[in-house]
């Protein structure tokens, strides 16, 4: 969700972010992923907006993951093999506070490779730069301040003061769901007014998309729990952490899981069947 509220707003107001980012007023506009490559691509947070002589290459997270350095080294390849003339400016920004090392990871190497990128994490970055251009409000209580409620406040008058009542709809939603990360939601809807926030086709395609991301999720678990179930009638009582391991399995290995039960014995059988994959 929070993702998906993240590409709405770059989306919506590619040229803020490109002043943000790019330190510099700049035309830009979208440029699919899909545009990248035939192969699969993990589009969930990823944003490319195309300028002159730029590309700028954006991810949005609310955790760390270990991964990262690698999928940007990967985009930055793909990226550069589409557009072999321009420069390519990637950034990872965190949004929630994390103590993690992961959140200054920023480069990738391997013994003949290196590859760099940038990092914001929004809680170290000044209040003042996300009140200046519209699509940046929203990110403004999740910066360096004292007061978060106080900065929401701002953020509020300022949503009321656009002409576009639209747009005060869907920066208000935005800035509502974003702004729970670190607040009460109560206190957010109080501020922020539920109401128009309910009214904004952002908040009516939101809820659509998490009802059908509750049913897929409803469904992976239910598959999950009857491997499970298989497995303890086949082997016995599961440690928890074999438990969780299974619990981790994309779906499509779990038909592969149920056909080479039927060989196990015992609990190492499972580890070590999980270890191959």
């Amino acid at each position: 969700m929070y993702d998906n509220i993240c590409k709405f707003l770059i989306e919506t107001f590619p040229t803020d972010f490109a002043s943000w980012l790019l330190g510099e007023p700049t035309e830009v506009s979208l440029l699919e992923p899909t545009e990248l490559s035939a192969e699969p691509i993990r589009a969930d947070s990823l944003v490319l907006l195309e300028a002159t002589d730029t590309i700028l290459h954006t991810e949005f997270q609310t955790r760390p993951h270990k991964d990262i350095p690698l999928r940007m080294a990967d985009y930055c390849l793909r990226i550069h093999k589409r557009s072999p003339e321009k420069a390519i400016r990637q950034v990872v920004i965190y949004l929630t506070p994390s103590q993690s090392p992961e959140v200054y990871r920023n480069t990738f190497e391997l013994p003949q490779m290196r590859h760099e990128f940038s990092i914001i994490r929004l809680w170290e970055q000044p209040t003042e730069l996300f009140l200046q251009q519209p699509g940046l409000l929203p990110f403004a209580p999740l910066s360096d301040t004292s007061d978060r409620f106080s900065v929401l406040r701002q953020v509020a008058t300022q949503i009321g003061q656009m002409p576009d009542y639209a747009a005060r709809q869907n920066i208000a939603t935005s800035a509502g769901i974003l702004s729970t990360l670190l607040l009460d939601k109560a206190l957010v809807s109080q501020i922020l007014r539920q109401e128009i926030m309910q009214e904004s086709a952002l908040y009516q395609q939101i809820k659509a998309e998490g009802r059908e991301e509750g049913r897929e999720e409803g469904r992976e678990e239910g598959a999950h729990l009857i491997t499970l179930q298989m497995l303890a009638l086949r082997i016995g009582t599961l440690p928890s952490a074999l438990v969780e391991r299974v619990r981790q399995l994309p779906l499509e290995q779990l038909p592969k899981l149920g056909l080479e039960m039927q060989n196990f014995r015992a609990a190492d059988d499972l580890e070590r069947w999980l270890q191959s994959k």
